[in-house]
């Protein structure tokens, strides 16, 4: 994946992006199947489980490796990628778990809290509840903002990270958060992605507002254009951060990259029209547990492949693999 080429008629990173999301397939073979169930939080509220329907000789195996998926920003188990990856680990007889974050699963929380790219204590319980369930190895993707959140929980975790997981993924993450926004405030990406962001980001929080009353200020989440101002506005105080500036700086997972001690895969594209390539971790910043897969294209978890109209299955099969390998070293 780290040579990845896309298809001639799919040139730069907006088109891969884009398409990628939208028309290209998902997965080959029957629809993806899940099986949902609910988590009582530490607080008392709840996240939603979506399991990949095992076959019934996937059933039996108990001690297959558990790939882990947390979504990006207003994502799902629904997501492109998310199917592409349960299409992967149906391929490989790997168990399979979409955690949503609080608020993406098609229902409103019961708790003011929200979700965001730091949230690495929320990944805390989610990764030690997996382990204590399951037998076999486990390992963890995290898509763009998921995988920002899933490096900070790992660096968090330092050592200790290796009795939770076996390896982490992170693909298409903003690990220099103000880069990150900044960028998608600006020009096509405000126009585009920022405006189908907040088309969905904004109703929610003043549903959470009508659940909560005075949570925030509702003139001022009105008034909000792009990412810096809602969060100004909502995660950053919602979340125990000052502002935007003090949230983007705590929660970005590039400055810590040195104190990851388990084995941990990065993916970004270079022209990722979310992320500017001079914000990417050079090999100086990464340290010796930590991979470093930079293509010249693929666009922000986009990555299609092949004839038109394409498929999305390659990322995850090279993400998947390398994750794979690392718990079977394991084993």
């Amino acid at each position: 994946m780290h040579q990845y080429h896309a298809p001639f008629w799919l040139p730069g990173g907006n088109a891969q992006t884009l398409w990628a999301a939208t028309l290209a397939k998902r997965h080959l073979g029957p629809p993806i199947d899940y099986r949902r169930e609910r988590w009582t939080a530490p607080d008392g509220d709840f996240i939603d489980v979506d399991w990949l329907v095992a076959t019934p000789a996937d059933a039996n195996r108990g001690k297959q490796v558990l790939l882990v998926l947390f979504h990006g920003l207003e994502g799902n188990s629904r997501s492109q990628y998310a199917e592409a990856f349960a299409a992967y680990a149906r391929d490989q007889g790997m168990a399979y778990a979409v955690a949503h974050f609080r608020g993406c699963s098609g229902e409103l929380n019961l708790a003011p809290r929200a979700y965001h790219s730091g949230d690495f204590a929320e990944i805390d319980w989610i990764l030690r509840r997996f382990r204590s369930a399951h037998a076999g190895p486990v390992v963890a993707v995290g898509i763009s903002m998921g995988g920002n959140a899933l490096l900070r929980w790992a660096q968090e975790q330092g050592q200790a990270a290796n009795a939770v997981l076996s390896a982490v993924a992170a693909v298409c993450s903003p690990l220099d958060l103000a880069a990150g926004g900044h960028a998608i405030s600006r020009g096509f990406n405000r126009q585009v992605y920022t405006r189908l962001f907040l088309r969905s980001m904004k109703p929610k929080a003043m549903r959470k507002l009508r659940q909560f009353p005075g949570l925030f200020d509702a003139e001022a989440m009105h008034a909000v254009r792009d990412l810096f101002g809602f969060d100004n506005v909502f995660t950053a105080p919602l979340h125990g951060f000052k502002n935007t500036q003090d949230y983007w700086q705590r929660a970005s997972a590039k400055p810590h990259l040195r104190s990851l001690r388990v084995p941990a895969l990065v993916l970004n594209a270079r022209n990722d029209p979310f992320i500017p390539p001079a914000s990417l971790p050079k090999a100086q910043d990464a340290g010796p547990w930590v991979t470093l897969w930079q293509p010249q294209q693929g666009g922000h978890v986009g990555f299609p492949h092949g004839a038109y109209p394409a498929q999305v299955r390659s990322m995850p099969q090279h993400v998947g693999d390398w994750l794979r390998q690392h718990a079977q070293a394991q084993t």
